[in-house]
């Protein structure tokens, strides 16, 4: 037997791989990790009581289109080192989109604000918790995305814990705005940021472990 006959041996029975698996497969594991997510944010924190008055103000629809721009911007990095075939991470640096748009508007609202109540509204009342809330928030939807990742055999499992870490945090810390009263843009990018990229961090950590095969 040649080696191209060896090789249609081997291939034979090997099923055809639909064209849309890869993108159900991490839908799956971020939508079953966000529905815990969303039960933990209601059931745990709670939804603000003024959800209906805030979803007509600026503030709010800030925080969801930073968080879920980093959301969407990092299942398309998921995407890409979770397949087993040479793959760049070059796309990544439109992740800082969203991040300096939001870093203008933050400058902007700090021009229009007295010096002494900067501090005020870079910490507001929350900021000792929400990095942390966000990284806890964003660990159901990180162990949907492993489970999405076995199946996947990736080879750059540093880089592809870390993308997985920060579609988490992302997506987390979007629904957590369910919940958050916070309004300053400064605040939104220091301490929503921090907790997202302390999930990216943990994942790059714990990628190499539980994402081999």
């Amino acid at each position: 037997m040649n080696t191209d006959q060896f090789i249609s041996s081997l291939t034979r029975d090997v099923r055809r791989v639909p064209r849309r698996a890869l993108a159900q497969r991490i839908g799956g594991g971020i939508a079953g990790g966000a529905v815990v997510t969303l039960v933990l944010v209601t059931v745990l924190l709670g939804v603000r009581p003024d959800l209906h008055v805030a979803m007509h103000g600026f503030a709010f629809w800030m925080k969801w289109t930073y968080t879920i721009s980093l959301g969407v911007g990092a299942v398309f990095a998921v995407a890409r080192p979770s397949r087993p075939t040479p793959s760049s991470l070059r796309g990544a640096w439109l992740l800082a989109v969203p991040v300096l748009l939001l870093a203008g508007i933050g400058i902007g609202e700090l021009a229009t604000t007295p010096y002494k109540d900067w501090l005020a509204m870079w910490l507001g009342q929350s900021w000792k918790v929400c990095p942390w809330l966000v990284l806890s928030l964003s660990m159901p939807i990180f162990v949907g995305l492993l489970w999405s990742f076995r199946r996947m055999a990736p080879t750059r499992l540093r880089a592809a814990g870390a993308a997985a870490g920060l579609a988490a945090g992302a997506w987390a810390a979007t629904i957590y705005c369910l919940h958050c009263p916070e309004v300053s843009a400064i605040f939104v990018l220091t301490w929503y940021s921090l907790g997202i990229l302390l999930a990216a961090g943990i994942g790059a950590l714990v990628g190499p472990r539980l994402l081999r095969w």
